[in-house]
């Protein structure tokens, strides 16, 4: 089994900054694509950023040129920096991480609150 776990969430004004983090542990084999999701009240699960194996990157239209996603393949760990928030990037942010053994949609973490509030 493959855990990632977030770190990082919390309160900040409009305008702030926030970096999430998500390590992967357990029998991993080996790491492909990693990435950000963000689901708010009343809506469904999004992409955010994601990030695969060689370094590509894809972001969703409304976090372009605010967050940066990034990774560290020696500490199987994907980070999310996230600047010029808004308060509608308020969410429950998680981590997939697409990874050998393989996992149906890949594994997820428990979540991490971002609330951007003043």
């Amino acid at each position: 089994q493959v855990q990632p776990v977030e770190s990082g969430g919390g309160l900040v004004q409009p305008g702030g900054s926030l970096r999430l983090s998500c390590a992967a542990s357990g029998s991993i084999f080996s790491i492909n694509a990693m990435g950000w999701y963000r689901q708010a009240p009343g809506k469904q699960r999004e992409l955010v950023a994601r990030i695969t194996g060689g370094g590509r990157t894809a972001y969703a239209d409304s976090v372009k040129g605010r967050f940066t996603i990034s990774r560290d393949n020696a500490k199987n760990t994907v980070y999310l920096q996230m600047n010029s928030l808004k308060p509608e990037d308020t969410a429950v942010y998680y981590c997939n991480v697409e990874a050998i053994p393989r996992a149906v949609g890949g594994y997820w973490g428990q979540g991490t609150q971002v609330t951007v509030s003043s």
